[in-house]
């Protein structure tokens, strides 16, 4: 960095909704991150971030995992230390899938769905997914790196009718 600006350095990603009803199937909503390279940063994700898996240098982790939303508040979290992702990283993009293992779900499926960005007590970025009720996955926030001023954010809510598996290959496109 170039600059005196900080920019944005260890976020936090939380994710929260409510159980299915009883006896349907359970909600599974995931947490995923995907990291472009500077060269790249609208091509296919370096690599991938999710349940099972995280960056290989350690910089981005899941280290919270529901499968039902069951519990207090916020049900999944992960970290994203942007201050220490390598200089051949230049965009990060956050979004959230939804399992259909149980049958199609949709946001406007599950009640009570959040998710939250926080630096440190500081929240930059909160949403309920009421703008993309009929889709099955979407992107929330991207971090983008800049010379002069570090690692940015801006909000950006895109929802997809792609299941986990093919959401990975959509959450970087350009239109998001």
């Amino acid at each position: 960095m170039s600059g005196l600006n900080k920019g944005v350095g260890r976020v936090e990603v939380t994710l929260k909704w409510d159980p299915a009803p009883a006896g349907a199937p359970a909600h599974d909503l995931d947490l995923v991150a995907g990291v472009f390279a500077a060269g790249d940063p609208y091509g296919a994700p370096v690599h991938l971030v999710h349940f099972g898996s995280r960056s290989p240098d350690g910089t981005i982790t899941l280290h919270r995992d529901s499968r039902t939303g069951q519990g207090f508040g916020y049900d999944e979290a992960m970290t994203l230390e942007l201050d220490r992702l390598d200089a051949r990283y230049a965009r990060v993009v956050v979004g959230v899938a939804i399992q259909q293992g149980g049958g199609r779900l949709t946001f406007g499926d599950i009640a009570n769905t959040g998710i939250r960005v926080r630096e440190g007590y500081d929240d930059l970025l909160t949403h309920d997914f009421a703008d993309v009720p009929g889709a099955r996955s979407a992107t929330v926030v991207e971090f983008t790196r800049d010379e002069a001023d570090g690692w940015t954010y801006r909000s950006i809510t895109r929802g997809f009718d792609a299941d986990p598996g093919t959401f990975g290959t959509l959450l970087g496109s350009a239109a998001s």
